[in-house]
């Protein structure tokens, strides 16, 4: 019996089987999540407990979606929140300054899809490492966004930028918002994507090996490139999502949002080394994020102590992926 044959009727090991199913990992903890904090505090169960966990898990599973796309590639992205916070004051104080909504809106967006060219640019033409990139631009654009409001939260009053928080209940007792059924499109729009569409093969094949893409006739850089640009469209509409969340552009806000959403990519079973992720892996792992700063709430968990248990997620899902690679191996 050939080697091939063998192997072929080998069960998968345990690293194997995360490495082919990456977002099983993800939802396991999900659930044991959701039975730990049920189980320990009476209210976690309720219909609008449940549904403000979804609504707080959109603006970072938001962020996460674009977080995911450079992670695919092997990158990183540490200013996704820092852009989101300066589009959420651009549009606010573009409506203040007698804008409409619509022109605030699309204007936010455009200022973080130009950043998102800029870094994708600095990445593919000058070769800068994105976490150097990232890094930089995270500085530059906190100091830029509380420059730019003068340090002082600009309240939203227009009734499309607070859009996305409208409640409305699904078969007459579930509480939905417009930010869940949006969030819902963009992860079927971007897993349809990067699954049934050339541009999601390239993505997936430069992450996995560039020289190797390359030399199949992938155009690397305009791959790269067109990642960040998609990103940053995505982070623009996250700032929208914020505003819906709280109708208030605070240059403060969303100090963690970057680490938050990077969290969530690798719970859900992304490789910080590029080539494996999923969309529904990210999904489940921002409502693990989620799910765990609702239940440690509701346990009366100091807040910080809250980042550390965040922390600490994010370590042990980066060892859960080297294990994996190891096993493979």
């Amino acid at each position: 019996m050939s080697t091939a044959t063998l192997k072929g009727n080998e069960r998968p090991t345990i690293g194997e089987f995360f490495l082919r199913a990456p977002a099983v990992g993800p939802a396991l903890a999900l659930l044991v999540a959701i039975v730990v904090f049920s189980l320990s505090t009476d209210t976690f169960l309720d219909l609008d407990n449940l549904s403000l966990v979804v609504q707080q898990s959109l603006v970072v599973g938001t962020l996460a979606l674009g977080q995911t796309l450079i992670i695919l590639t092997a990158g990183i992205d540490l200013a996704n929140a820092a852009a989101m916070v300066l589009a959420t004051l651009i549009m606010a104080k573009l409506v203040v300054g007698g804008v409409s909504g619509i022109w605030a809106l699309l204007l936010g967006i455009v200022a973080t899809v130009v950043i998102g060219m800029v870094t994708g640019s600095l990445v593919t033409r000058i070769k800068l490492p994105p976490f150097i990139v990232t890094l930089g631009l995270l500085t530059v654009l906190t100091a830029a966004a509380k420059l730019f409001a003068s340090g002082q939260a600009v309240p939203v009053a227009d009734s499309l930028l607070k859009w996305l928080g409208t409640r409305r209940y699904l078969f007459g007792g579930i509480p939905i918002t417009y930010g869940m059924t949006l969030a819902l499109l963009m992860y079927l729009g971007l897993w349809y994507a990067l699954t049934r569409t050339p541009w999601g093969k390239h993505v997936y094949a430069v992450g996995n090996a560039p020289e190797s893409a390359r030399l199949s006739g992938i155009k690397v850089n305009r791959t790269i490139l067109s990642v960040y640009i998609v990103a940053g469209v995505i982070v623009g509409i996250a700032a929208w999502q914020a505003l819906g969340r709280v109708p208030n552009a605070d240059p403060n806000a969303f100090q963690l949002g970057n680490l938050d959403s990077i969290t969530a990519v690798v719970l859900g079973g992304a490789s910080l080394f590029g080539g494996r992720g999923s969309v529904l892996g990210t999904m489940m792992g921002a409502l693990v994020v989620a799910v765990l700063r609702s239940g440690l709430t509701q346990l009366g968990v100091d807040a910080l102590y809250q980042d550390v248990a965040t922390g600490a997620l994010l370590i042990g899902a980066v060892c859960v992926d080297r294990f994996a690679r190891r096993q493979q191996s």
